[in-house]
Formats: C-alpha cells, sequence, structure tokens
C-alpha cells in the first residue's frame, strides 16, 4: 500500500512511502486483537473494591436470642448479612486483574489492527514536525490541514516531544502517543491514524 506524505499546511510533499504488507497488509486475526484489548483494559483495573466480612462488622458478637422456643429462626450474631449494617455475603476482595500474553501474539494483534486501518483508508503520513511552545489552537489547525480532525484520532510520535503532547491534551478526541506506546486499544479505538514520517520504519525494524 502506497501513501502520500503530507505536509503540516496540507499540501503533498511529494513523498511515496510505501507501507510494509507485513504490519499493514496481513489478514487480520480478530481474536488476537480481542485477547490484546481484554487484557489492556484488564490491566487498567486497580483492583481495590473491599467489603467487610463478619469478622470485620464492629457489632457485639452476643447471641441475640435463645437457641429454642423464640418462635423464629435461630440467629447467632447481628454481624449476619441478613441484617441491616450487617456484613456483606461474597463481597468483592482486592485482587490482581492483571494478565500475560505472548510477545508473538500481541504483536499479530497490533499488526491485524494497523492493517484494518490500512484496509479503512484511515491512515494519515505526515512529515516530522515540532512545536516551538504547547499551543492548542496550532494543532488544532495542523489536524484541520491535512483532514484529520472532528472525529477520534490517534497520532504516533517516532520520540517524545512534550510540546506536541501539552498541545492535545486538552483535546478529548485527540489522543498522542509515541511509536513505544502504540497498542491495539488504542488504534482500535481510534476512528483514525496520524502517523509521522519515520514511524513506520521503526515498526518494521522491530519485526521479531
Amino acid at each position: 500500500m502506497e501513501l502520500s506524505v503530507y505536509k503540516i499546511d496540507g499540501s503533498e510533499s511529494g513523498k511515496k512511502v510505501v507501507l510494509d504488507e507485513r504490519i499493514f497488509g496481513i489478514e487480520p486475526n480478530n481474536h488476537a486483537i480481542y485477547l490484546d484489548v481484554k487484557q489492556y483494559l484488564a490491566n487498567q483495573r486497580q483492583g481495590t473494591s473491599k467489603s467487610k466480612d463478619r469478622s470485620e462488622v464492629a457489632y457485639s458478637t452476643k447471641k441475640m436470642g435463645r437457641q429454642k422456643g423464640g418462635g423464629g429462626a435461630r440467629h447467632g450474631s447481628i454481624k449476619s448479612g441478613i441484617y441491616v449494617g450487617g456484613a456483606s455475603i461474597f463481597g468483592p476482595k482486592p485482587r490482581c486483574y492483571r494478565t500475560k500474553l505472548n510477545k508473538k501474539l500481541k504483536q499479530l494483534a497490533r499488526f491485524s489492527a494497523l492493517s484494518y486501518k490500512a484496509q479503512e483508508n484511515a491512515i494519515t503520513l505526515v512529515e516530522p514536525f515540532a512545536m516551538e511552545a504547547p499551543k492548542t489552537k496550532e494543532f488544532v489547525q495542523i489536524l484541520n490541514n491535512i483532514k484529520a480532525n472532528g472525529r477520534k484520532t490517534l497520532v504516533v510520535l517516532p520520540e517524545n516531544s512534550a510540546n506536541i503532547y501539552l498541545s492535545s491534551r486538552n483535546l478529548p478526541e485527540v489522543k498522542v502517543i509515541t511509536v513505544d506506546e502504540i497498542n491495539t486499544y488504542a488504534i482500535m479505538n481510534a476512528n483514525s491514524m496520524v502517523l509521522v514520517d519515520g514511524v513506520q520504519e521503526i515498526l518494521a525494524s522491530r519485526i521479531k
């Protein structure tokens, strides 16, 4: 697949780039994408939900009534979950939700997601650029020039740029990451991708 590289003013630079078929032209594996997205979301969970059990509720442990002859059920403690203010029955406990996936599977998932974006013509290549200061208005103008604004957009940089990141931080529909941070969830969650020229070469160099 061949794409033109655009300047930040929206005009074509005259450079053409052929995307690596091993990354942007494979047959997408939906199950690999599902597993990788599931792992990513699970790993974001804190797992700190907690409720008190009977040993933690601050109530008396005195037996509420005699065992027999009361005309009702035999209750042993007001801490029971059937009483208001009592303990939770099978309540949540702190736990770790993190899971692991093989590197090959994660790579397949990322390349499958990128191939979907290539099939949808949702990838735009732009020349490397820098911003002298954090300016959201200027960054929005760049996205408008290359027709990548107005929808969820993922911008991938070859390396970290504080000014570009800060310029985009106040835009809810735009996410800026480096090539080291690229993941299946971010790709699939975006409607379009803007790759700074050079990102595709870094991805190709890391194929194992």
